[in-house]
């Protein structure tokens, strides 16, 4: 090997604690950082989906006719 190798080779060796730990730091924020976006495409999809759901229904549109209780309550009054 020539000099500037092994100049190298004692400096990566000098290096590597840190080199490793810099990677597996590097590997568990990639892995957070895509457990984030999965987790943000899922909620994305149900939310998608259920608005979808919801605006598909038809309405509840509830009218009830109070005039016979209305004329049944009027005939206390007189």
């Amino acid at each position: 090997m020539s000099q500037a190798k092994v100049d190298q080779y004692k400096k990566d060796k000098a290096n590597r604690k840190k080199t490793v730990a810099k990677e597996r730091f590097q590997r568990k924020m990639g892995a957070v950082i895509g457990w984030v976006v999965a987790i943000a495409i899922v909620v994305w999809a149900g939310v998608s989906g259920y608005n979808f759901y919801e605006n598909s229904r038809p309405e509840k549109n509830y009218t009830v006719d109070t005039s016979a209780i209305s004329d049944y309550l009027g005939t206390f009054e007189n």
